[in-house]
């Protein structure tokens, strides 16, 4: 039989126990996890560590955390970056690095640091990717056959040929080459398509949409996309591209004034 004093004890060592042990299960917690893009079907799963700050950033604040990156999809990323985003508990933006992701295989999870320096305490993240325009990939056609897309190495014969390069929201593009018998193999070329011939709407999960934009109210965003209208809200748009459009020139008569008095 156990007396009141001997369960006391018991109980107090129990609960000693347990107040010890919530601290180190807290400490091993993440920060963060996010996973992009936040709608749909994620491609990769970030998770940020808790942040663990440096010495000697005079008025700045440098910190350090640890941080995992998850390939959720079924391929390969060849590379990737995004930018990461830091806020403060009232939810300020206080500072930003880039990560980069390259050659992640299905399932596979990197590690890496990230070091940032910051103008306040961070308490939170978030992040967006980026898009690097100067690695646009086109469709190729050669005489008009289909030959796969940039970049792409060919097999031409002698004589004349065009290149054609397109890609969605831009305007169509051709190169004249002409191959003669002097000429070696080897060579490249490069071609810089023209301006965009529709709208773009860059979301904030990375997506794009090309087409026509036809209003924009308070929280709506009305394009057409293939000829169908698309709603947005304004709320998912990180920013909003125009291409320059020339004015309709309507075919009218000049008006005739009244004639002279004799």
């Amino acid at each position: 039989m156990i007396n009141p004093s001997r369960r006391a004890r018991f109980a107090g060592l129990y609960l000693a126990c347990v107040l010890l042990a919530v601290p180190a299960l807290a400490k091993d917690a993440p920060l963060q996890v996010i996973d992009w893009p936040d709608t749909g079907t994620p491609t990769v799963r970030f998770t940020f560590g808790k942040f663990k700050a440096l010495p000697g950033m005079g008025s700045l604040h440098g910190y350090v955390m640890d941080t995992t990156a998850q390939n959720l999809s079924l391929q390969r990323i060849p590379n990737a970056r995004f930018k990461v985003y830091l806020f403060d508990k009232n939810k300020v933006r206080i500072g930003e690095d880039v990560v980069a992701l390259n050659n992640v295989g299905t399932g596979e999870t990197v590690k890496f640091e990230t070091t940032v320096t910051t103008s306040g305490n961070p308490a939170s993240v978030s992040l967006e990717a980026i898009l690097d325009s100067a690695k646009t990939i086109a469709l190729l056609k050669v005489d008009g056959v289909e030959a796969g897309t940039t970049p792409r190495m060919i097999n031409v014969g002698v004589g004349r040929h065009t290149l054609a390069f397109s890609k969605e929201g831009f305007a169509v593009g051709t190169f004249p080459l002409e191959i003669s018998r002097d000429d070696v193999s080897g060579g490249t070329v490069s071609f810089e398509l023209g301006a965009a011939a529709f709208d773009s709407i860059e979301l904030r999960d990375g997506s794009v949409l090309n087409g026509d934009l036809v209003s924009i109210s308070g929280m709506d965003v009305e394009i057409r996309v293939g000829g169908v209208i698309q709603h947005v809200d304004r709320n998912r748009i990180k920013r909003v591209m125009l291409v320059e459009r020339q004015v309709p020139i309507l075919d009218v008569p000049p008006a005739i004034g009244p004639a002279p008095n004799p």
